[in-house]
């Protein structure tokens, strides 16, 4: 992604860069994704039920299409995860968001852009990821019931920034920054509306990282190991 600015006019340096990655490539050849219909194991994630009645989203619900057919088959579980990296691009100043959507134990999507926006803190950068991967979220979820796929309860969403997790799950939070305001109340109308649940993890233990950060092999390779191989 990082190399794709430089494609009209690529410099040396730009080819060494992707002669590294061809490297890494070819070292990584058995690498595969599989297809896996097990739904993930969620046990050991508390999950946090918040009373929105007393809130702004007291009547928000999940748009359901009417014209959907009836759904067959087993039940899915979306499962999502997203990061953002402040000042990626070192000439713009733009963040990066990395996002993760699984069906099931799978990896179905992926992607990672950089944002719009310029922020100067990562907790902004962080509120414009958690927008960006709750309309793609809410997409996924109308593909699927068009689909026949009957969704099962919420989608699982994992961040590792816990000041941005608590300001969308938790409904009495205040958003003193306006300029993410519209994200803030995006999320949230999507927590109230049991569309997603937010949660917690560690960083380390994020597989959205991967996409939005540099990284060497060994620093995430726990990470990749259970989504490639």
């Amino acid at each position: 992604m990082t190399l794709s600015c430089f494609r009209a006019v690529p410099r040396q340096g730009h080819l060494d860069r992707v002669k590294k990655i061809h490297g890494y490539l070819s070292k990584m050849h058995h690498a595969t994704i599989t297809i896996r219909t097990d739904a993930p194991d969620c046990s050991n994630i508390p999950v946090k039920m918040c009373d929105w009645e007393h809130s702004c989203y007291a009547d928000t619900k999940e748009a359901i299409p009417l014209d959907a057919p009836k759904p067959k088959g087993k039940p899915v579980t979306v499962t999502s995860s997203f990061d953002a990296n402040l000042c990626h691009d070192l000439i713009s100043g733009k963040s990066v968001a990395g996002i993760l959507h699984q069906l099931n134990n799978t990896p179905i999507d992926w992607n990672l852009k950089l944002q719009s926006t310029v922020e100067t803190a990562t907790f902004g950068s962080e509120c414009v990821a958690t927008r960006t991967f709750t309309e793609q979220v809410i997409d996924l979820r109308l593909a699927l019931r068009h689909l026949r796929a009957p969704v099962n309860g919420p989608t699982m969403v994992l961040g590792d920034n816990e000041s941005v997790i608590n300001s969308a799950a938790i409904p009495h939070s205040k958003m003193h920054k306006r300029w993410v305001a519209l994200s803030y109340h995006r999320v949230r109308h999507a927590v109230a509306a049991g569309i997603i649940n937010v949660h917690h993890i560690a960083g380390k233990k994020n597989p959205a990282d991967v996409l939005s950060e540099h990284w060497d092999l060994p620093s995430v390779w726990n990470a990749m190991k259970p989504l490639l191989f």
